[in-house]
Formats: C-alpha cells, sequence, structure tokens
C-alpha cells in the first residue's frame, strides 16, 4: 500500500513539474485554481468533514490571508500611490518580505485568530455554530471595507507582485494533502472523527473535544490563510467583495461532492468543480449543430452544471468518495 501512496506522490510531483513549462497558460491557470481550492478544500474538511463541525468561517480566513500576503508583498512606494481614501498606517508602510515569509505569515495570523474565536465559537454546536462562524465572514469584509488605512478599503489592493505559480500552488497542494492524510490516521484524527461521531461519548472517555475542535480549527485556517495568500499573488488583484459567503459556499461544495471526511474526494471536487465549469464554458458560447447556430447564452454551463452536480448527488449522496480515501479501494481489491 505505501507503493500506491509513494506512485501517487511521484505522479502528481512530476505532473507540476510538467505542467509549468509545457501546457499552455489557460491551461495552467485552471490548474492553479485547481490547486488552490484543493488546499481550501482540504483544510475546511478538516473541520467539517472529519471533525464534524458546520463551520462557515473559511472566506474569513481566505480574506485574511490575501491581505497579509498583499501588504507584505507591495514596496513601501506602492502602497503610498495605492491608499486613494486615506495614508496608509505607519506599520503598513513597513511590512514587506518575500513570498515565503508572507504565506508563513499569512497561515500564522489566520491560525491564532481561529484560536482567538475559537474560545466563543465552540461553546455552540451544530446549526448555532454555523450561524457563528458565517459572521466571522461578514465582520472580516466589513473590516477590511471600514479600514482604508489598512486595507485600503472597498477599493481594495492593487499591482499585487505575481509570484505564485504552479511549482508554488502545486507543491503547497501536495504538501497540504500529506499533512492531512497524516494528521486523520494520527491519534489526534481519531479523536477528531470520534468528536464526531458523538462528541459526548468523546467526552466521556476521556478526549478534550474542545481542545480536539480547536487543534483542527487552527490547522484548517492555518491552510486556509495560505490559499488566500496564493490566491492573492496569482489575480494580483484583491477586494473585500471577492471573499464574500459564495467562496464558502464554493468550497462546501468540492467537499460534500467529494466525501465528507475524504481528502482523496476533496481532490476529486477541486477538479470536477473548477475545472468542470471551465470545461463547459463552450455552452455559452455560439455552437454550430449541423448547420443551426444556436447563439450565445451567457450563464448556460452553470445551468447544466448544476443539473449535472444534482443527478451526481442523487446517485452518490454521501459523496464520490463517502469517507474513504483512493487507497482504501485499492486495498479492497487486493484482499
Amino acid at each position: 500500500m505505501k507503493i500506491i501512496k509513494l506512485s501517487f506522490l511521484v505522479i502528481a510531483i512530476l505532473f507540476v513539474l510538467f505542467a509549468q513549462n509545457n501546457l499552455d497558460p489557460y491551461t495552467v491557470s485552471i490548474l492553479n485554481n485547481i490547486a488552490i481550492f484543493a488546499i481550501l478544500g482540504l483544510s475546511y474538511n478538516l473541520i467539517n468533514g472529519v471533525t464534524g463541525q458546520f463551520s462557515l468561517e473559511p472566506n474569513g480566513f481566505v480574506a485574511i490571508g490575501a491581505y497579509v500576503t498583499s501588504l507584505l508583498l507591495l514596496p513601501a512606494a506602492t502602497k503610498i500611490d495605492m491608499f486613494a481614501l486615506e495614508d496608509p498606517a505607519p506599520i503598513i508602510l513597513a511590512l514587506n518580505s518575500n513570498f515565503f515569509v508572507a504565506l508563513l505569515a499569512s497561515g500564522v495570523v489566520a491560525a491564532i485568530l481561529a484560536f482567538i474565536l475559537s474560545i466563543p465559537v465552540f461553546r455552540v454546536r451544530g446549526d448555532y455554530l454555523a450561524i457563528v462562524t458565517l459572521g466571522f465572514g461578514f465582520i472580516i469584509r466589513i473590516v477590511a471595507m471600514n479600514s482604508p488605512e489598512y486595507t485600503n478599503g472597498a477599493m481594495g489592493l492593487n499591482d499585487i507582485p505575481s509570484v505564485a505559480n504552479l511549482y508554488w500552488t502545486g507543491f503547497i497542494a501536495i504538501v497540504t494533502f500529506v499533512i492531512m492524510l497524516n494528521i486523520i490516521y494520527s491519534k489526534y484524527g481519531r479523536a477528531m472523527k470520534a468528536v464526531r461521531d458523538d462528541e459526548d461519548a468523546a467526552t466521556a472517555m476521556g478526549i478534550n473535544t474542545f481542545w480536539i475542535k480547536t487543534y483542527a480549527f487552527m490547522t484548517s485556517a492555518f491552510f486556509e490563510g495560505v490559499g488566500g495568500g496564493l490566491m492573492a499573488s496569482l489575480l494580483t488583484t484583491i477586494a473585500p467583495d471577492q471573499f464574500t459567503f459564495l467562496l464558502t459556499f464554493q468550497l462546501l461544495i468540492i467537499i460534500v461532492l467529494g466525501g465528507l471526511g475524504s481528502m482523496s474526494g476533496t481532490i476529486i471536487g477541486a477538479i470536477l468543480v473548477m475545472g468542470g465549469t471551465e470545461w463547459l464554458r463552450f455552452l455559452d458560447q455560439n455552437m454550430d449543430i449541423f448547420g443551426y447556430n444556436t447563439g450565445a447564452h451567457p450563464g448556460l454551463r452553470m445551468v447544466v452544471f448544476s443539473i449535472l452536480l444534482i443527478i451526481l448527488m442523487l446517485f452518490a449522496r454521501r459523496g464520490l468518495f463517502g469517507n474513504k480515501e483512493l487507497t482504501d479501494f485499492f486495498r479492497r481489491r487486493n484482499r
């Protein structure tokens, strides 16, 4: 089984090395999106699928990561020229680092905020937890819009150095996947699954459920912050409206489609959702079918994609992989 795992890992690494310089820019941009949403989906699945905490906060942590990375990458002179509503605060002008440090800082800041947030948030469960975490995303967006000296307000940040490429996004996605698999098969992962299956029983067995949930929450937030930093550098422009609940909803589709608790399923979900919507883009354009021109129908691809999604979920109600990993299917065949 270790040989199968290593084979998948080597294939993924070789593909990333090949794709960056050998595929066309459009395909590479799609692969970058898939890799970033895979990172975000993997981290979101840890708290939602593995630990069973119905949290709706990812857009907030992604926004934090995007702003931290952007402010660390932008030179002071560019910030002075860009901040139109108010002059940038002195601490914002002093921020500067290379890309790797900026990504790490984005993850660390998001994880620290997750720790602070976990203290009030995990006093509630279920639907109440979803509502509380949903509010966090709104707060981050409103703060970003109303703090022009730190974020340039609703105008957002532009001219962010474009450092991220498929090497960054692809390899960080692979590292995230490996780390998540190691977590869920560790004693902490087993404790997270115990919390998901029956929190009261887990407490009775001596598991400190608050710390297990906080650990999962902080780990998830760290990688969401890193994913936000990659997204900012890839897009080279960010604004508060990019980090609405729609972003969280996209991630929810990815992890539910792939299978709650399945990291392999999350990767497949990211490929289907982010790659599928691009592949169906031809439906929005003029089509010639047996000599009949259908004309352009903007938005048709999303209608077709939604129908396909509904059909898929009707036949795979626990997602494509359920809570299994890809290697579990090979293990069954070998028996």
